[in-house]
């Protein structure tokens, strides 16, 4: 039994399928089947099925699995931090992100975060969707979030959020285009991923407006959503600060819709103070500063993200 086989089992039980937990993970699906199925034979127990109307469900020995490997892939995730320590390496930061603030916001804040004088530290970054924010944080794969806050109340010991930034929610189309004929739900809606993901202000709108996938167009990033619906392709969700710009330029303008414009508010989650790394307690008193309020308001360019990898693949140094 591995520490690795554990992650994977905690994955797909927290997030409900192989494929997220491989996603997650950066490996192939066959690779978490084949962990799962190691614990499977060390225990002498399925531990997760199948649902029959899909999804996954533990077996009453997985249930009770559950919650200790979860400890177990967290103690490991502080013994890795403690030798680090007494290596005098750098203090490793993995930050997350869902797609709108990787693309637009995050780069910029850790940038300005590595720039600060202070101690050395690692620091790793990518786009994650809003439900898998509780877990990543909850398991130690990731020190802090940024996005929606998780739906679920918190206990002791388990995440907590702090909001950060509140901003609107706005439909754009082409400045010259027409009105969509028909009600929302029979429009062409052009999103990134964040209009797949349940949890995020994109997806929500979505869901209350009523409309059906066969009328979502998904592209790789923010910002061709709105080239697209620039040149008379569709309407897209947007945060009405960041869009801005290209409605300055004529390029877009603002759609009222029977739920836009809505309030959003982008949060930060992490563990509570005492499990908390400093690097972690550093990052997030910056993001209360006016520095970053400045960066969220108005972040520049968007830079295209990468997908989420726990291990550190974008390091930037601190003076």
């Amino acid at each position: 039994m591995t520490v690795t086989q554990l992650s994977s089992f905690v994955l797909v039980a927290r997030l409900g399928s192989v494929s997220a937990a491989a996603r997650t993970l950066d490996v192939s699906e066959s690779a978490v089947s084949q962990a799962l199925a190691a614990l499977r034979t060390h225990f002498g127990d399925p531990l997760i099925r199948r649902a029959p109307g899909g999804g996954m469900r533990l077996t009453p020995a997985g249930a009770r699995l559950l919650p200790v490997a979860s400890r177990m892939v967290a103690l490991s995730a502080d013994a890795e931090a403690a030798v680090r320590a007494a290596r005098g390496a750098p203090d490793e930061l993995r930050i997350v992100a869902t797609s709108t603030l990787a693309e637009f916001v995050l780069p910029s804040l850790v940038e300005a975060f590595a720039s600060r004088p202070g101690r050395r530290t690692a620091t790793s970054f990518g786009v994650v969707s809003g439900n898998e924010i509780r877990v990543l944080v909850e398991n130690r794969l990731a020190d802090i979030a940024l996005g929606p806050r998780p739906g679920a109340s918190y206990g002791r010991g388990e995440p907590v959020s702090e909001p950060l930034f509140r901003t609107q929610l706005v439909v754009v189309i082409g400045a010259g285009a027409p009105r969509p004929s028909g009600p929302p739900p029979q429009w062409s809606w052009l999103v990134d991923s964040s209009g797949t993901d349940p949890d995020a202000d994109s997806g929500r709108l979505l869901r209350r407006l009523g409309v059906a996938e066969d009328h979502v167009w998904v592209f790789p990033n923010q910002a061709a959503t709105w080239a697209a619906a620039a040149e008379g392709a569709g309407v897209a969700p947007a945060p009405a600060h960041l869009v801005s710009p290209r409605i300055r330029r004529d390029e877009l303008r603002v759609l009222e819709t029977p739920a836009t414009p809505s309030d959003a508010t982008w949060h930060a989650t992490v563990l509570p103070a005492e499990l908390r790394s400093p690097a972690t307690d550093a990052f997030l008193h910056f993001l209360h500063t006016p520095a970053a309020t400045r960066i969220m308001r108005a972040p520049g360019v968007g830079v295209p993200p990468s997908r989420f990898r726990p291990p550190v693949h974008v390091t930037l140094w601190g003076a």
